[in-house]
């Protein structure tokens, strides 16, 4: 392969942009759909101050996730337009907002997945989805997630985020005939090991059509629901 035929694959050349402790990458968003997202732990206030602005300078949305409210005012001094859920930890620009289409379904188990749900819902409102949520739905009362059945059948996706024994996206997969996002946390007593016990008893789930991110990845969920909504959203236009 010539050089330029592996530059025609990748998307063209490189549009280098390099700080001293980042090189970003501005055609993340024509090869994925959603430009680079900056994960905030391990780096300072200013680091992430200095991504986000320079993202800013060209991306239509810039997300930053897991972010604390200081590096959000680091932020803020150098772009002031910019957004912070501090349920969610992410900050935002949205300097040319995404057409929200389609609709992904997140649902929680227990208010304590509340935290990774939030994180799962901004971040597919950002990347241009139309977004419903459904809380505190856990197994443990079988007949709170009986009464949205309508909900996660008319989804293109569904995010489910659980932790304890880790049963709600075989339930909810049992349900529907959509695609089924399952996102373990991390919340439980000791058996069970910070999500491991969760995040294996959904990757051994009964239920077909579960898919399983890594624990407390509520942005990891998001990211695969939102390629699978806006895949389903543009066959529904062309049709």
């Amino acid at each position: 392969m010539s050089v330029e035929e592996a530059l025609a694959y990748v998307g063209g050349p490189a549009r280098g942009d390099a700080l001293p402790y980042a090189t970003l990458d501005h055609l993340r968003a024509e090869r994925t759909g959603f430009s680079e997202v900056v994960y905030c732990p391990g780096k300072t206030d200013d680091q992430v101050a200095s991504i986000v602005e320079r993202l800013a300078r060209t991306e239509a949305v810039v997300m930053a996730t897991r972010a604390t409210a200081e590096q959000y005012d680091a932020v803020r001094r150098t772009v002031p337009d910019a957004a912070y859920d501090a349920a969610a930890r992410i900050i935002s620009v949205e300097r040319r907002p995404l057409p929200r289409v389609g609709l992904v379904v997140v649902v929680s188990a227990g208010t304590a997945d509340r935290p990774i749900a939030a994180e799962a819902a901004v971040a597919l409102d950002l990347m241009g989805n139309a977004v419903a949520r459904i809380e505190d739905v856990g197994v443990a009362g079988i007949h709170r997630v009986l009464g949205h059945v309508s909900a996660l059948r008319t989804a293109n996706a569904v995010v489910v985020v659980a932790g304890m024994d880790g049963a709600l996206p075989a339930v909810v997969a049992g349900l529907t005939d959509r695609a089924v996002i399952a996102v373990p946390t991390s919340v439980g007593y000791g058996a069970s090991f910070g999500g491991l016990a969760a995040l294996l008893a959904m990757l051994s789930s009964c239920a077909g059509g579960v898919s399983v991110v890594n624990i407390d990845g509520g942005f990891n969920g998001a990211c695969a629901a939102s390629r699978i909504n806006h895949v389903a959203a543009k066959d529904s236009a062309g049709s």
